[in-house]
This record gives C-alpha cells, structure tokens and sequence, in this order.
C-alpha cells in the first residue's frame, strides 16, 4: 500500500495575462448564480434611485433659492440688483453639490448598465455566449475598490446642460429685467444700461463682468460638454427606434 501511486491532482488553471486566474464560466442554469445575480442588480437599482432622489434635492434647493430671490427683488423698488449676486453664488454651490452626487450616482449606475447589458441581455435572449468577456472581473475590482467613471468638471456639465441651463438663464432674464425696471435714470441706450450696471459699492464694470462672464462660461460649459458625452440615454433618430413602434 505504501508504494501505491497517489491520484493525481487536477492542475491549477493557468493565469492569465493580467496576472490572475480567469474566472470559472458562467451558466444560464445555474439557479444559485442567476439568484445571486438578480438580487445584487436589485441593490444596485436601489441604490441608483437613492443617489437620484438627491440629486433631484439639490435642484429643488436651486429652484427655491432663486425664486425666493427673484421675488425678493421685485418687490423692492430700492433694492439694488446686487441681490442677484448671491442668487448666482448659491446656485453655483448647488451645482457643485449636485455635480459631487451625480459622481456617485453615475458610478453605481455603470454597474447597473454592466449587469443590464452583460446579464440580463443574455436572459432575455437565452445565450450563454453573451457572458463571455472581462465583465465580470470589472464589476469584482469595481466592487473591490470602487472608484468614479467621471471627473468632476465633467459632472458639471452633465447637470448644467441638463437643468442648471434653465435656471441661470431664468436669473439672467430677472436680473435684466430688474436694471430695466427700477434703472434711475431710465435707460434710453446701451451706454446707459451699461451704466445701470453700477451700484452705490460697485462700479459698472465689475457688476457688467459678472453679468457677461456667466453668460459665457455656462455657454461654453454647455457647448463643450454637449459635443463631448452622449449622455445617459440616446437621443431620437437612432438607428433601432422602429423596433419599439407598436
């Protein structure tokens, strides 16, 4: 019996080029796989609604804040426009915030997209030959170490193209029209709306600056960025929007 032979050992599967071993395949079949699967893409759903609840917070916050102020300045001949300043400075804030959480957001939402994409296609589908590729170590080292897809500038632009545009361009109207308004004395040419611009602590050419900088720095943002990222859904006049006419 000592001398019998030993049964050999299965051999290690061989590494890959990164340097780990490759993943055993997946199947379709396998019930333990596929309820391990569909809960955790139910986690990740939830917790993309969550980060989306609060971004929608922060425009609200926005929307109060200018609204609050807009009506502040209207109602108050005296008041000077310099009111509008601040209302520029908080909505900036608030996109900045919200900037933050769409980072969050857009991070947990890739691997909602990488499960829909790699695991439910092929349910929905039946293939077995839709789960091969490097998925499914994305999704571990992301889990691992999670990290974001976006930077932050580009997080900006996302949310200022998709609301902010709006409400800076609702301040910009009010704040017009309240130089208009309450001018003293009242504007007769583009000298004197420049003019108009000064206040009793300000002179006209810094209130101007501020005024023609936010025009040109959330149109930049909004061009740049609009050439740049697609955004989260396509638009219409894709190639496959015929297959979903009833």
């Amino acid at each position: 019996m000592d001398g019998a032979a030993n049964p050999a050992e299965p051999e290690p599967p061989p590494l890959s080029a990164a340097g780990s071993r490759p993943m055993p395949p997946a199947s379709l079949k396998d019930p333990c796989y596929v309820n391990a699967m569909v809960h955790f893409y139910r986690g990740e759903l939830g917790r993309i609604m969550v980060w989306r609840q609060r971004l929608d917070q922060t425009t609200q916050w926005a929307l109060a804040t200018s609204t609050t102020i807009i009506t502040v300045a209207f109602s108050f001949r005296d008041l000077p426009h310099i009111i509008f300043f601040f209302n520029l400075a908080l909505v900036w804030i608030m996109l900045w915030i919200e900037a933050r959480r769409y980072r969050f957001y857009d991070a947990f939402r890739g691997r909602v997209r990488m499960l829909e994409t790699h695991f439910l296609v092929p349910m929905i589908s039946q293939s077995d030959r839709l789960l091969d590729g490097e998925w499914r170590r994305l999704v571990c080292e992301d889990l691992i170490l999670p990290s974001f897809k976006i930077s932050a500038i580009e997080a900006i632009g996302r949310r200022l193209k998709r609301n902010y545009v709006f409400i800076f361009a609702i301040i910009m109207v009010a704040w017009t029209l309240k130089i208009f308004m309450h001018a003293n004395p009242p504007i007769t040419s583009l000298r004197s709306f420049w003019a108009a611009f000064g206040t009793a602590h300000l002179p006209a050419w810094f209130s101007g600056s501020i005024f023609l900088g936010t025009i040109l720095l959330v149109t930049g943002l909004i061009v740049y960025f609009a050439r740049r990222t697609s955004g989260e859904v396509s638009e219409f006049g894709s190639e496959n929007v015929s297959l979903w006419r009833i």
